[in-house]
């Protein structure tokens, strides 16, 4: 049978990759429904109405399956890591209360008036309703990320043993919530959100405008999503690069393994694209073998944070264990090649609307189309950098993954409900697109845009030839 640890882990992963897009979309979109709100009842225009009512029902789904999925992740921290909430509970639990308690409940009670209550209440009151849900949303952020970047760089604790296990006490709740790689995750992932969400409007857009069913409602769609992709797209580069920096001073086992820098070396370049020469370099990747294309000094630029001649430790000269290269190479690869395509994305985009040939650009409707769950996908590839790339600890340099699975548990039982929950979430997944795609063709406004009615003139005004 399956090793229980082994199993324990690819159910974790497989549940964490499918919860996450629910609260990539409710995040990424509370923005856009704060703004849409806030146009609607400043200007009156039916248009922002129609944007407001359509995405908030995207919303609503995403939040309630985000919710059913994220709390059977909670419960799987006891069913199958009862040794890690053994050993990190009084610090790992905190955030996880407080996400229920406060961002969860804010975010769940203002919903029912956002939904449900515009006939209801007052401009003032739902405008304060938006923001609140918009506010609980990005609060449950907080605190996850509060939790998991501890885990990557943990702080403010101390570790005793009580009954031969390890037990982290809390002893500077600012140094630990506010750990250094917090404000890192907190910024990187809620622009992703946005980002991934801008992309998906912008191309749920572009394909009506693209098969000539294109409304007053798509077109703005379709502008907004450009008009957020042109600042979340290179900015998601500029803070990453930083963020990089970051990770080669705090867990530089990682930074190598993005690079594949096995060696240690100066004036190490940065690898824009990487392609395998063999079919060994793609499970065993040595940045040596491949076909890449690089920028010089680049990489030693970044960890260093200035310094192009800077050298950067391989994994061979470290005496901490190495991650699962091949894994954490390629995720990164793939990341950064699809946030540089992103970029170009929203150029392009950005010159047709100066162009004012925004809607008569095939191939960039086209391109926008195939790109609009990409940045969900990127979103992934992210995540699994940041976990993978931390193996083999589940918090670093405290506690390996390993110890922390369920002394008890066997691989009969580990290999069943990892069974069991690829296939109930795998389930919860298509129905969650089904969903989504039919409210789409189904539920969107569907008036022609106002620029291509003709323009109503009453009969008595029409000029006489008498």
């Amino acid at each position: 049978m399956i090793d229980p640890v082994i199993a324990s882990r690819l159910q974790f992963a497989v549940t964490t990759i499918v919860h996450i897009i629910f609260p990539v979309m409710s995040m990424g979109l509370a923005p856009f429904l704060i703004y849409f709100t806030w146009k609607e009842i400043r200007t009156g225009e039916q248009v922002y109405e129609q944007l407001r009512t359509f995405w908030t029902k995207i919303f609503a789904i995403s939040f309630v399956v985000g919710t059913v999925t994220g709390i059977v992740l909670e419960f799987e921290f006891g069913t199958n890591f009862a040794a890690f909430s053994t050993t990190a509970g009084e610090l790992f639990g905190g955030p996880l209360a407080i996400e229920g308690m406060m961002a969860f409940m804010l975010e769940a009670t203002f919903l029912g008036i956002f939904v449900f209550g515009r006939d209801r209440v007052g401009d003032v009151l739902y405008m304060i309703s938006a923001v609140a849900v918009g506010l609980g949303t990005w609060l449950s952020a907080v605190w996850i990320l509060i939790a998991n970047s501890w885990m990557q760089t943990p702080r403010g604790y101390e570790l005793a043993t009580e009954n031969g296990q390890p037990i982290v006490t809390l002893v500077d709740p600012i140094a630990a919530y506010a750990n250094p790689r917090f404000p890192w995750m907190f910024v990187h992932m809620q622009n992703a959100a946005v980002l991934s969400v801008a992309l998906f409007l912008t191309g749920t857009a572009a394909y009506f405008v693209w098969t000539n069913r294109d409304t007053e409602f798509w077109r703005k769609t379709m502008k907004i999503g450009l008009a957020v992709l042109l600042v979340t797209a290179p900015f998601q580069a500029i803070h990453g690069d930083a963020y990089g920096r970051h990770v080669a001073d705090t867990q530089p086992q990682k930074f190598a393994a993005m690079e594949a820098q096995y060696e240690t070396d100066s004036t190490v370049a940065l690898k824009l694209l990487a392609v395998p020469t063999s079919l060994e370099d793609i499970t065993d990747p040595h940045a040596d073998d491949l076909f890449v294309v690089e920028i010089p000094f680049v990489a030693s630029l970044l960890a260093s944070g200035g310094d192009p001649g800077a050298t950067i430790t391989g994994l061979n000269d470290m005496d901490a264990e190495r991650p699962p290269v091949a894994i954490v190479f390629w995720a990164f690869r793939a990341m950064v090649g699809l946030g540089t395509w992103f970029i170009v994305l929203a150029f392009w985009g950005g010159y047709r609307w100066l162009q004012g040939t925004l809607f008569e650009d095939d191939r960039l409707a086209i391109a926008f189309v195939g790109s609009s769950v990409l940045g969900i996908f990127t979103v992934e590839l992210g995540w699994i950098v940041t976990e993978v790339g931390r193996q083999p600890w589940v918090i670093q340099d405290v506690m390996k993954t390993h110890a922390g699975v369920s002394p008890g548990l066997s691989g009969p039982e580990a290999l069943t409900t990892l069974a069991g929950f690829v296939g109930v979430y795998t389930a919860l997944l298509v129905l969650y697109w089904y969903v989504v795609v039919r409210l789409i063709r189904e539920d969107a406004p569907t008036a022609p845009p106002s620029s291509n009615r003709e323009p109503t003139v009453p009969e008595e005004v029409v000029p006489s030839d008498d």
